[in-house]
């Protein structure tokens, strides 16, 4: 009791304030080294609500950053923020019974923003004003907490969000206010026309109370490379900096405007993530400046990985959106918009014109002559053509209007708004001029030209689709006027116009009952004998299959009706194979029936003729049905082997190895040079049923068919005459030695019942004479 006593009169003298026992007391234990608050991190506090006086012991005192021992209200809580101390006041003067806690904040040069709990124990103490408690430092628990809070603000701000600009900037104003930090940047990688990567910042906030036009136009007018600056050094290391002393820091490079907005301190962070191959994508650095000369200690720090973290995901999630996009709206070939993007182009411009009552047209573009450039130099060739060509439309539009590739050689070609007739002709000459500048692969010059067909809104057309459907039939009428054309629909005639589109919903409409067709079994096959007479009699030695389609109403369509949409649709392979198969099991029902030596002869096109397989697949339909090859003819048309010599002829002659004979049909007709027809693996010469119409009156006629006869004894190959329907032409065939006839002169195409009834009949006719 002396010593506190004596202690008691000491600090009389010195506050001229006389202390209560229990604050005394406190004072005493304040003094006293104590090395569990050291270890534990905390304090202790002893206070008289009605002195207002403050007792801190050592521990306490260094988490407030004052001396120890007896203080004031003021000097003892001289570093709190001055926002929190009135809460503090209020706590600390509470009379209730109820324990009040308190949590605040101070604030030093050296330590920066830490967070403190006051904490008030249950009365001990004689007097009872007087209370005490413990002071704990809570500053890493509430920045895991506002870690934690700054992250699901965040995520809720950048994951949802569909423009990247915005939520960026929500997440600065987040950290600023929460902070206490008044300008903050988001700065993004953009490449200049040089090639060069540099920074430039593109989204920006600030506290609207503080002015801070000059740093911010210092700041976006600016551009950052590697290395330069603090944005550029934090982006070029991938490692946080400070700028701890702005005014003194002859190396920011925004000191001037910095300096004129009074900012002390900046902090920048970099913006990165890991990319699947495991290299470090960087798109951006975050910086915040403060008008405080901030420490190393302050908050932002700790979270910066986080929000760094967060908006590098957004940044990655954006750029993975914009490749979704790509892919769905850009042709990967080209870089123009692919067929459904132009499509929803075309018909936002139609709605548009719509509300404005404003004109618009759609040009439908294809080249001329594509084609053989693959099939002479690849598809290599094809697609420099295709992308030089793509990257001139684009330079056309570069004024207005948006360019697509529809597909294969087809492009489209949207105009701005309300330009004259006159106008658009001169477009659409620049994109003929731009099809006939020659194109180069490799050294080898490439010649193209372009059929061009424009359809206006809303003369042509109300909606997108009409618009193509239209230009795309004036296209095609500058085709028929011998290409490297332009055709306006409107210059067709509205009955013009409705027959082609007509025919082309009958067209469109075929296609869909072919499949059907195919599905249903509609189709079926006769055959027309081949008859030889070479023997002084006369011998069917061969049939050829004619496929014949009845719908389910019983109404047979002609072939040449359907066949040549089944080729244009490629449906021609499907029914080819379809012929192939029915054939040869008919076949071997035939030999198995009587007719041992029989041939059948199948008309081919030439998807099927170029097929490398089709040798392979022959030789394996053969062995099902149990057949020998030597049966089988194949025919094709003199025009295919003109049109794709390299590729149908090694297909021939693996074929006629395996035993397949060939018929060369429609002889005459496809301009064969003699040269290339000496080296053909070819069986037979059929002659082009209207060289024989014409027989015997027609002196041309005669003279060709003479000629083709003569051709083939020379070559040693069969001829056979088809489509002889008369007594007449059969009569100056034979004359000239023509032994191989077919026609309805001699017999009508038969069904597989009829051909089967012919061999009961000829066996029969055959016992009675042996009888």
């Amino acid at each position: 009791m002396e010593h506190t006593s004596s202690l008691t009169t000491r600090l009389t003298t010195q506050h001229s304030v006389e202390l209560v026992p229990a604050l005394a007391m406190a004072m005493t234990q304040a003094h006293l080294v104590d090395a569990v608050e050291q270890a534990a991190a905390f304090g202790r506090w002893w206070f008289d609500i009605d002195s207002q006086q403050l007792v801190l012991s050592r521990g306490a005192a260094l988490l407030l950053d004052v001396h120890t021992g007896l203080h004031d209200m003021a000097t003892g809580f001289m570093q709190v923020l001055a926002e929190d101390s009135p809460m503090l006041e209020a706590a600390l003067n509470n009379q209730s019974q109820q324990l009040i806690e308190c949590e605040f904040r101070i604030i030093n040069e050296l330590d920066g923003l830490r967070w403190l709990r006051l904490v008030p124990l249950p009365q001990m103490l004689s007097q009872p004003t007087v209370k005490a408690g413990v002071l704990v430092d809570i500053t890493a628990a509430k920045h895991a907490e506002m870690r934690e809070r700054f992250s699901l603000a965040s995520t809720q701000l950048l994951v949802g969000a569909n423009s990247l600009g915005k939520a960026i900037i929500k997440v600065i104003q987040l950290v600023c206010e929460n902070l206490g930090w008044e300008w903050g940047a988001y700065w993004a990688v953009e490449q200049e026309t040089m090639g060069a990567h540099k920074l430039a910042c593109k989204y920006y906030w600030h506290d609207p109370e503080y002015p801070m036009s000059a740093f911010t136009q210092e700041s976006t007018t600016i551009r950052m490379g590697a290395g330069e600056g603090l944005v550029g050094g934090v982006w070029h290391t991938a490692q946080a900096s400070w700028v701890e002393d702005i005014p003194h820091d002859r190396h920011f490079l925004r000191r001037k405007g910095a300096m004129l907005c009074g900012l002390q301190s900046g902090y920048a962070f970099p913006v990165s993530y890991m990319t699947a191959d495991g290299r470090r994508h960087s798109p951006g650095v975050m910086e915040f400046f403060s008008k405080l000369s901030r420490q190393k200690e302050a908050q932002l720090p700790a979270l910066s990985s986080a929000i760094g973290t967060l908006v590098a995901q957004t940044v990655q999630r954006m750029e993975q959106q914009e490749s979704i996009r790509q892919l769905a709206q850009i042709d990967d070939l080209t870089g123009l918009s692919n067929r459904n993007h132009f499509n929803n182009l075309l018909d936002a411009a139609c709605l548009n014109a719509t509300s404005s009552a404003i004109s618009f047209a759609v040009l439908f573009i294809d080249l001329d002559r594509f084609k053989p450039i693959n099939d002479a130099f690849g598809h290599d060739a094809g697609n420099v053509v295709l992308r030089e060509f793509a990257h001139r439309l684009q330079a056309i539009a570069v004024d207005g209007g948006a360019v697509g590739r529809l597909g294969g050689d087809e492009f489209a070609l949207l105009t701005k708004p309300a330009m004259t007739q006159v106008q658009l002709k001169a477009l659409a000459e620049r994109v003929l001029l731009a099809a006939r500048t020659p194109f180069f692969w490799g050294e080898q010059e490439l010649t193209v030209s372009a059929s061009v067909g424009i359809a206006l809104f809303p003369d042509n057309g109300w909606t997108g689709a009409e618009l193509v459907r239209n230009a795309d039939i004036a296209m095609y009428r500058s085709k028929q006027q011998g290409r490297n054309a332009i055709s306006f629909i409107s210059e067709q005639t509205s009955a013009d116009l409705a027959q082609e589109q007509s025919s082309l919903v009958q067209q469109l409409t075929m296609e869909a009952e072919l499949h059907h067709a195919l599905i249903n079994h509609d189709f079926f096959l006769e055959y027309q004998p081949l008859y030889d007479f070479s023997r002084g009699g006369q011998k069917m030695i061969a049939i050829e299959a004619l496929i014949r389609w009845r719908r389910k109403n019983g109404d047979l369509v002609p072939p040449d009706v359907f066949i040549p949409i089944a080729e244009q649709s490629r449906l021609i392979v499907q029914i080819g194979r379809w012929v192939l198969g029915q054939a040869c099991r008919d076949l071997a029902k035939l030999q198995q029936a009587g007719w041992g030596d029989l041939q059948m002869h199948i008309n081919m096109a030439a998807p099927e003729f170029i097929n490398a397989k089709l040798p392979t697949e022959l030789l394996g339909l053969m062995e099902a049905y149990n057949l020998s090859p030597k049966f089988l003819c194949l025919e094709m048309t003199e025009g295919m082997v003109m049109k794709q010599p390299d590729k149908l002829i090694p297909v021939m002659s693996s074929l006629r190895q395996l035993g397949f004979k060939i018929s060369l049909d429609d002889f005459g007709m496809g301009h064969s040079s003699l040269s290339r027809l000496k080296k053909l693996p070819i069986s037979y010469l059929k002659i082009d049923r209207s060289f024989i119409y014409g027989l015997p009156q027609d002196k041309g006629d005669k003279a060709i068919v003479r000629t083709i006869l003569d051709l083939g004894r020379h070559m040693n190959v069969s001829v056979i005459a088809e489509g002889v329907e008369n007594d007449a032409q059969f009569a100056f065939l034979r004359q000239f030695g023509c032994s191989l006839i077919q026609g309805f002169v001699l017999s009508r195409p038969k069904s597989l019942a009829e051909l089967m009834a012919m061999s009961l009949d000829r066996r029969y006719q055959s016992k009675v004479v042996l009888g």
